[in-house]
């Protein structure tokens, strides 16, 4: 049934949001249904603690932040080696193991119009960014005689278009039944007065909520649910982007299994003290990444007996989970990071506005908080030439050419 326009009136009116019905009659039907669902299901009153939060100054003064301990995969003995690939491969043999790849993004930076999953990086085969991952699962699934679930969390702008080239593709020969789609989260962006923004539509202007989002969004489409109703203990999380990902890692998950921890990634070694990325870290005792903003040129230059950068272990997005980790994680809120940005919208008359510097907030969640709600985790250095090629810029470093190169010199074609 829906919300009525009274209703609708009532609530934005209640929290001081008239504008965003400045442009009601103007809509058409379609537009109006739209923005009644968005009004019924956004929490105005997050909203506005998100917009407070914004006059908030943040401050790391006080953090104590120290090295975190981590494997080095190549340095393995022989004897560690078998005994971690033992555990995870015998949980992976065991139908315990899923697969989560975050794939809500448009190709837009890659001047290309649908999916990023759907970009092509330029390969003699002319292979999809998602046929590459699906080859990988597929592999490995073959390799430990059993069928890996995987879960791959689009977002409205691209969940039909994505759901379309699986099925155009016959699911790249993965058996569709083990393939599930579920869609991220959004929250509202909102001026520098508070006010939430009404896009160019007229309906309410909102964006991702952040790779953190990751966890709710799994316990509000039954994703955790239905892992543990197939008896699934683990979930890896990565993104869409990097080409060469290791989705199915038993040498992970069997240092996971023999810590007895519910989190763990992947790092490689920064390539220079000033490359800006997040490290991981201990934080206040707790497990972490901190921003390349957070540290000082000191911390990040420092060396140990060895000439290693003691805070050199890039966080590269490659996350693995234990379900109860992700369920209590959903539980709670992942604090939220507030990004600058500018932002064209439709102001109370019906005209676009297109700013010309930053005017409105997006609020984001970033899924390595979700470290700090563990008493510990794990961490697997491994080598960036063999696991991480990521496609994020048109040109430059992590671009499609350079993606393109360290994937074919790692499959040697």
């Amino acid at each position: 049934m829906g919300i009525s326009y009274e209703e609708m009136k009532t609530k934005v009116e209640k929290y001081n949001q008239t504008q965003i019905m400045s442009n009601y009659e103007r809509l058409n039907d379609q537009a109006k249904s739209e923005l009644a669902e968005q009004i019924e299901r956004i929490d105005f009153d997050q909203v506005n603690k998100l917009y407070e939060s914004t006059k908030e100054e943040i401050s790391f003064e006080n953090d104590v932040i120290e090295p975190i301990a981590y494997v080095e995969k190549d340095k393995l003995s022989e004897e560690d080696l078998q005994k971690y690939l033992n555990l995870g491969e015998t949980a992976i043999k065991e139908g315990k193991y899923s697969v989560v790849t975050m794939a809500g993004g448009q190709g837009t930076r890659l001047g290309h119009s649908g999916p990023k999953g759907t970009f092509d990086i330029g390969l003699d085969s002319h292979k999809s960014i998602f046929e590459i991952l699906s080859d990988n699962i597929k592999e490995e699934s073959e390799k430990y005689n059993v069928m890996i679930p995987w879960y791959i969390m689009t977002s409205k702008e691209n969940n039909d278009q994505t759901k379309e080239f699986f099925e155009q593709n016959n699911y790249f020969g993965y058996d569709k039944n083990y393939v599930k789609f579920f869609q991220q989260g959004k929250l509202p962006m909102c001026d520098e007065n508070g006010k939430i923004l009404v896009n160019e539509k007229g309906i309410i202007k909102e964006a991702s909520d952040g790779h953190g989002g990751i966890f709710q969004s799994m316990k509000r489409n039954n994703v955790t649910e239905d892992m543990k109703n197939k008896g699934i203990e683990w979930a890896f999380i990565g993104p869409v982007d990097n080409v060469l990902v290791k989705m199915v890692d038993p040498v992970l998950l069997g240092v996971m299994i023999d810590k007895k921890v519910l989190g763990g990634g992947k790092s490689v070694v920064k390539a220079n003290p000033s490359e800006k990325v997040g490290v991981f870290c201990k934080r206040n005792g707790k497990p972490g990444v901190v921003e390349y903003t957070e540290i000082s040129k000191e911390m990040a230059e420092q060396v140990d007996e060895n000439g290693e950068l003691v805070f050199g272990e890039s966080h590269i997005n490659c996350n693995l989970f234990n379900v109860n980790a992700i369920e209590e994680v959903a539980n709670k809120n992942l604090p939220y990071h507030i990004a600058h940005k500018k932002a064209s919208y439709l102001d109370e008359n019906g005209n676009i506005v297109v700013p010309e510097k930053p005017n409105a907030y997006k609020f984001e969640s970033f899924i390595f908080d979700a470290f700090d709600m563990l008493d510990d985790m794990a961490i697997l250095r491994v080598k960036r030439e063999e696991e991480f090629a990521p496609v994020k810029n048109a040109e430059g470093t992590d671009s499609p050419e350079t993606a393109r190169e360290l994937y074919k010199k790692y499959y040697n074609i």
